[in-house]
């Protein structure tokens, strides 16, 4: 006579397979690890280099997050500079990214070009003071560095100081590791 499964035994098997599934679903996409793409003035920046989540962590003595906008000079001068300390590194790595002529929302270009029309002031830099020279900074229109991308701003707002925008980097150098900022979001106040 065969007698019927006890109601533990019913309950262990539920949680077995429950437990399961969390197992098997998927990761976070890394994407989904950053910052929301904000116009509030949060004090955010992020983006994924070379495919993982980057945002400031670390102090340094001066903020992980600086963005500066001077609407007087040269047209509107805009500055984004954020570091991070990756963990157990001594050293930190740096994004920095702007230009001149920035008065309104819009895409602003920086590529490597011979002999750009007009110049262009845009620019950005990549550094991580935990690689070896000349590897370790990557700088538009620097020796080198061959550039690609764009930062486009979405906000920019001098009676709140708020400036919100999204970016895309590509940089490389011979014999170095390219680098990849894609998904790239920053809303801070300056």
């Amino acid at each position: 006579m065969r007698l019927p499964p006890s109601p533990l035994l019913l309950l262990a098997a539920l949680l077995g397979l429950s437990q399961c599934k969390k197992k098997d679903a998927d990761p976070a996409k890394p994407e989904d690890q950053l910052p929301p793409a904000t116009q509030t003035g949060a004090g955010t920046f992020g983006c994924l280099l070379n495919g993982q989540p980057w945002t400031p962590k670390g102090f340094n003595g001066y903020p992980n997050l600086l963005v500066t906008y001077d609407p007087t000079y040269h047209g509107g001068s805009l500055s984004i500079t954020a570091y991070r300390y990756p963990t157990n590194a001594k050293q930190a790595q740096y994004i920095k990214f702007g230009g001149d002529q920035i008065s309104k929302p819009g895409t602003y270009i920086i590529a490597t070009t011979s002999n750009p029309s007009p110049p262009s002031t845009n620019g950005v830099l990549f550094a991580d003071g935990n690689i070896a020279s000349p590897c370790n900074m990557y700088q538009a229109g620097i020796g080198a560095t061959q550039t690609a991308g764009q930062f486009t701003i979405t906000r920019l707002d001098p009676t709140t100081r708020v400036v919100s925008g999204t970016f895309s980097f590509s940089l490389s150098q011979a014999g170095c590791t390219a680098i990849q900022l894609t998904e790239g979001r920053f809303d801070s106040q300056f």
